[in-house]
């Protein structure tokens, strides 16, 4: 993007990124992100039939992992703002009949037609700033069905003081100050105030990432 809505963002990409993202994330991770992406759709117990909703779902890259489990019975709808991201969304599908594609922000309020079964969202929510991360929350809220649960796969709580240098310079460097901000905040706290609860969770990477999972009541 050549103006970022939220100028101190990381998760805002340029065109280049975007047309290239998985590649990039493959190289600069040495594979290591591939292993645990898989790992976390593991974790989310999907089940054949399930009706998920990917926030922010870039490529589709994690959706078809999600689709392997829900099959061809579940339905699978990916929302994402980029342009460039939704045409590598559709080029993986290859009009796959239960799966949607749908241009739209996740950062402000919208209620979709259907109800869905599972909402999941990958390293998105911590590169906004919190008030319109709360919104993010209400929109997972609102578009589940009753007892279904929401999935946040990004940064663990932790206090990056005591991270080792090496990990602390990388983390500096590669990510924006909301970044900072989001491992400081309980997020069990935030979802309970949110009506969600349940919780379980789920680690990665020596505790710097996780799969947290809360369940909106029935």
């Amino acid at each position: 993007m050549s103006d970022k809505i939220y100028p101190d963002s990381g998760v805002e990409l340029t065109k280049f990124t975007a047309k290239n993202y998985d590649k990039i994330m493959n190289a600069i991770s040495f594979g290591i992100y591939k292993r645990f992406i898989h790992r976390a759709v593991k974790n989310m117990g999907i089940s054949v039939g399930d009706n998920i909703l990917d926030l922010g779902c870039g490529t589709g890259r994690n959706a078809r992992l999600m689709l392997d489990y829900a099959g061809t019975k579940g339905r699978l709808t990916g929302i994402d703002i980029s342009k460039e991201m939704e045409m590598q969304f559709i080029l993986k599908f290859d009009g796959k009949p239960n799966v949607t594609f749908i241009n739209q922000r996740i950062d402000q309020p919208f209620t979709l037609e259907e109800k869905f079964d599972k909402v999941f969202i990958s390293f998105v929510i911590h590169g906004f700033p919190h008030e319109v991360r709360n919104t993010v929350i209400q929109n997972a809220f609102n578009n589940l069905k009753p007892g279904g649960a929401f999935y946040i796969l990004d940064f663990a709580e932790f206090d990056m003081k005591k991270m080792p240098a090496h990990h602390r310079f990388i983390f500096k460097k590669i990510e924006c100050k909301y970044a900072f901000d989001y491992i400081e905040r309980d997020w069990k706290e935030i979802l309970t105030t949110a009506g969600f609860s349940d919780f379980e969770e789920s680690f990665y990477l020596k505790n710097y990432v996780r799969l947290l999972k809360a369940v909106k009541a029935e």
